[in-house]
């Protein structure tokens, strides 16, 4: 079973934003992936763009069964149509989503804490890329 997790964030919200992601099989990781998402994003945004990263990423190593696990409550409900996605800045990125997933035979998403271990290496990625990108976070 494939997995992954995805993170995104922006310093300032909204500001400079960037997104870690990790694929994996179980417990190995086999891919990673950071980047810059953009100078003035949100911290929605940004975890809209990581799971799409994650979606092509994950496409890379299946076409079967794929769990998504994020820890934005927000996006998770969004796509489980818990809640509506009012925000039309969003709009375009949860399209994209919808896109993507037909990819995939089935997929699931998966709230998960920001303290899950797996979680922790997706949040990782992200803050070592902004601190590249942007410099180091205020403590």
């Amino acid at each position: 079973m494939i997995y992954t997790n995805s993170d995104g964030g922006a310093r300032g919200n909204p500001g400079p934003g960037a997104i870690g992601v990790i694929v994996r099989d179980g417990e190995k990781i086999l891919t990673q992936y950071s980047g810059e998402v953009g100078k003035f994003v949100t911290n929605n945004i940004a975890e809209y763009q990581a799971l799409i990263k994650a979606l092509e990423l994950a496409s890379n190593f299946t076409d079967d069964e794929l769990t998504c696990f994020l820890d934005s409550e927000l996006v998770v409900k969004q796509l489980l149509g818990e809640y509506k996605v009012k925000d039309q800045k969003l709009l375009p990125l949860f399209l994209k989503v919808q896109k993507l997933q037909e990819n995939f035979k089935k997929i699931r998403y998966q709230h998960v804490s920001r303290w899950d271990k797996f979680q922790q290496v997706a949040d990782g990625l992200l803050n070592d890329e902004m601190d590249r990108k942007f410099g180091k976070r205020k403590r």
